[in-house]
């Protein structure tokens, strides 16, 4: 008897990084010392979001071909420009009227340049490849490995550091990035070295999803309240419909762009 979890799944968009994200919070908001009962490896999944990560970039860096096709080199490059460059202008807007320190009272107490800059900056990587790979080409999935240059802390550091907020010391710039080079350094060095840690891009997604969840205490979210949600839904809209907007210019169908926002 065979139980399809694998299609269940991925009938959902972007299935295998939201449903482990979903199992993650729902495990932190009921059962948050869940993990730490059973301690050892079952703790460290539910805590390991960053090791995984660093492998996943390493990973994913091993699929980047310096020689990369045209489309890939295009599309990627197209969306990445555009995320990067909205998120950059907004912070130095943002940064001419708030500065550096958080709004300190009113409806929109809390709110910051960081928190607006960080959250427009980054796309979900497991998200996008999970949407593209079900109703993308095979091509926009490849297009993420371009676009993994702006997802982290590196691009939101420098980001900051044109608006004039911040300064960040360069071992913590650089190290933001160390996995991803490395994985392209052995991808391009070695073809079965690319084809042997490439393969593991798709596998980690509901690994980093689930352990990424389980930082995320739903009661949190709650408490957020409108702001939070408002800061969500303008990332959806202004970054999706620049995205989308450049996607289409640039000879896509918008759905790559609209994933990527």
């Amino acid at each position: 008897m065979q139980i399809h979890i694998k299609r269940a799944i991925e009938r959902v968009p972007g299935g295998m990084m939201i449903v482990p994200l979903l199992i993650g919070s729902l495990v932190a908001t009921f059962a948050p010392d869940g993990p730490k009962f059973f301690g050892s490896f079952t703790n460290a999944l539910f805590t390991g979001a960053l090791p995984i990560l660093a492998v996943f970039y390493v990973c994913m860096g091993a699929s980047i071909n310096i020689k990369a096709t045209p489309y890939i080199v295009k599309k990627g490059g197209v969306l990445f420009a555009t995320k990067v460059g909205t998120a950059m202008l907004l912070g130095v807007i943002l940064g001419h009227f708030l500065g550096e320190s958080p709004i300190s009272a009113g409806m929109f107490a809390g709110l910051s340049t960081l928190a607006v800059v960080a959250a427009m900056n980054d796309t979900n990587g497991g998200l996008y490849m999970a949407l593209m790979g079900q109703y993308g080409r095979p091509e926009d999935v490849g297009a993420y490995s371009i676009m993994s240059l702006e997802s982290g802390p590196f691009l939101t550091m420098v980001t900051l550091g044109v608006a004039g907020l911040s300064a960040f010391p360069w071992p913590t710039l650089v190290g933001s990035i160390l996995p991803l080079m490395l994985g392209m350094l052995l991808g391009n060095l070695d073809r079965e070295m690319r084809d042997f840690l490439s393969k593991a891009v798709p596998v980690m997604i509901p690994f980093f999803a689930l352990a990424l969840g389980a930082g995320l205490d739903l009661h949190k979210v709650w408490q957020a309240g409108m702001l939070g949600l408002g800061l969500g839904v303008a990332v959806v809209v202004v970054t999706g419909f620049a995205l989308y907007i450049a996607d289409r210019l640039s000879g896509g169908t918008g759905v790559a762009g609209g994933a990527a926002g």
